[in-house]
């Protein structure tokens, strides 16, 4: 598996979260909001909650901001009450895509969704035709030049971490979902940095696209990413960096 399908991975090279700091907020407040009504507002009882406040922490989203989320989960302020649904689907060359929405409106989220869709190159499918493709997974991003890899090992193992792999300039940590917070508490005891930290679905295989599929396959995945509706967006398809370069 390459780090280079990972979508994360891709938007962090091409800066895409920080030009579109508002809309990473919104999707941010959505989660906590959510997590907090299906699990309740104490944090040491909800590892949803715990770690939808560290990733909106890691975007400096505002104290004042994440408290007044969880509020609207609990049912202290009044709040949209969203839905949670996953869509299934194919891009260029037939790449898997995975999609979690969180809408107020089921009808208009899969119209957009569709839309975007025949728009991109790519097919809406039914549920269950992709997601058998992935599994979820903790995922921690760390580059070479930011720690050596027998402390990086010692530190993510000891806490229970499944694999420490190299990608190009890069280590992945790789946990079950449940060990995640442990394994990421354990890099950060060690002072070792990461430019990314999630829970995520990681493709179990990769699907090779080049040139103009390449390039449609971004556009797709930057297009559903701008929907309101969409929380995350997930592939199997391999993007080669000089691709990813080129559009950034």
């Amino acid at each position: 598996m390459s780090g280079h399908s990972k979508w994360s991975t891709i938007k962090h090279k091409k800066g895409a979260a920080d030009a579109k700091r508002g809309k990473v907020f919104t999707k941010l407040i959505k989660e906590i909001t959510v997590a907090a009504r299906s699990g309740g507002g104490d944090l040491t009882a909800n590892p949803r909650l715990r770690t939808a406040i560290a990733a909106a922490k890691a975007e400096n989203m505002p104290k004042d901001n994440i408290e007044r989320a969880i509020k609207k989960g609990t049912g202290e302020l009044e709040g949209v009450n969203y839905e949670e649904s996953t869509y299934e689907g194919y891009g260029p060359a037939g790449a898997a895509v995975l999609i979690e929405s969180l809408t107020d409106n089921k009808n208009r989220a899969v119209a957009d969704i569709r839309h975007i869709f025949s728009k991109r190159g790519g097919n809406l499918g039914e549920n269950g035709c992709v997601a058998w493709m992935f599994d979820k997974k903790g995922y921690i991003n760390i580059e070479k030049k930011a720690v050596d890899e027998d402390t990086l090992m010692e530190a993510a193992i000891d806490a229970g971490a499944e694999d420490v792999r190299e990608d190009g300039e890069n280590f992945e940590v790789i946990t079950a979902p449940e060990d995640f917070e442990a394994v990421k508490e354990a890099i950060d005891n060690a002072s070792i940095s990461y430019t990314e930290a999630e829970v995520t679905m990681l493709p179990k295989t990769t699907a090779n696209l080049q040139g103009k599929e390449a390039e449609q396959m971004i556009r797709l995945m930057e297009a559903l990413e701008d929907c309101d509706d969409v929380q995350k967006v997930y592939t199997n398809a391999d993007i080669p960096d000089d691709v990813v370069n080129n559009l950034g």
